[in-house]
């Protein structure tokens, strides 16, 4: 989901089960469910790897992304008090640190915290389990991206986020988050 492993990469359950120190029962299980949740990519020879999106993959993973994550914001926005707003801003600041630091790892986690906290105000948690499948199987992706793009601040829809909550428009609040979910995935096919 953070991008933490390449798109294509090939994983073993030994190698799972030594980095999280498990054995191979739980290494298998997990391995399993990642898989039929289309996080990971289960050849016909049993070799296990990261997916490899292709462009039309890519354009349905955002327009998923487009149509929940904009329900998932409307229905916070009722919800939404200073508090959240002051905690987005919060980690908003951590996404721009992240980009200064060039950390790809860090920043795609950081920007899933920034979408999930929001989110989570929505009390849709059906909804909310969609997208973070949805996050799974993008994640490889989204670092392959984060290098292409040589970002070197942080994204400015967040700000258009930040600003339509506290402005309680929703037009503006499902127009911003449209734009961030989507904007970078479509360089990705271009």
């Amino acid at each position: 989901m953070h991008g933490e492993i390449a798109p294509g990469q090939a994983l073993t359950l030994r190698g799972i089960g030594k980095e999280f120190d498990v054995s191979m029962t739980p290494a298998r299980e997990a391995v399993r469910r990642l898989v039929a949740e289309g996080a990971l990519f289960l050849s016909s020879s049993g070799r296990v790897s990261t997916p490899e999106l292709t462009n039309d993959r890519i354009e349905e993973l955002a327009a998923l992304r487009a149509l929940l994550e904009v329900e998932l914001s409307s229905r916070a926005l009722p919800r939404a008090h200073m508090a959240l707003i002051d905690r987005l801003q919060s980690i908003n600041m951590t996404v721009a640190e992240m980009v200064t630091k060039r950390d790809a790892v860090g920043y795609i986690r950081s920007n899933l915290e920034f979408h999930r906290t929001l989110y989570l105000r929505a009390q849709a948690p059906a909804m909310l389990a969609i997208v973070e499948t949805v996050w799974l199987q993008l994640g490889p992706t989204m670092r392959a991206l984060y290098g292409r793009l040589r970002r070197t601040e942080p994204p400015h829809y967040h700000k258009l986020i930040i600003a339509a909550l506290k402005a309680g428009d929703e037009p503006g609040l499902r127009l911003a988050v449209r734009s961030d979910v989507t904007q970078g995935l479509r360089m990705l096919v271009s």
